[in-house]
């Protein structure tokens, strides 16, 4: 595996772990979707998932993680502004 791939694969797997983070600490109470962190948690997460389903071509769950990406961006911008 090239090195950009694996860089790819590592990014994706970070992605992963980090929206399964996310879900788990508004799940549980310990954020809820006004907080700054876990939208930015659900941003790098969705785009680590997204680049790396894009790379392969597979467009199902890219197309889910682009738009979840934008909501949680959108979602950011309200808190922020």
């Amino acid at each position: 595996m090239s090195g950009y791939k694996t860089l790819a694969e590592i990014f994706g797997w970070l992605g992963a772990i980090i929206t399964i983070i996310a879900y788990a600490l508004i799940s549980f109470g310990v954020f809820d979707a006004t907080n700054i962190l876990y939208q930015i948690l659900n941003l790098t997460g969705a785009v680590g998932v997204g680049v790396v389903s894009i790379m392969k071509k597979i467009y199902q769950p890219a197309t889910l993680e682009v738009i979840w990406a934008l909501i949680a961006f959108i979602a950011l911008l309200n808190i922020i502004l």
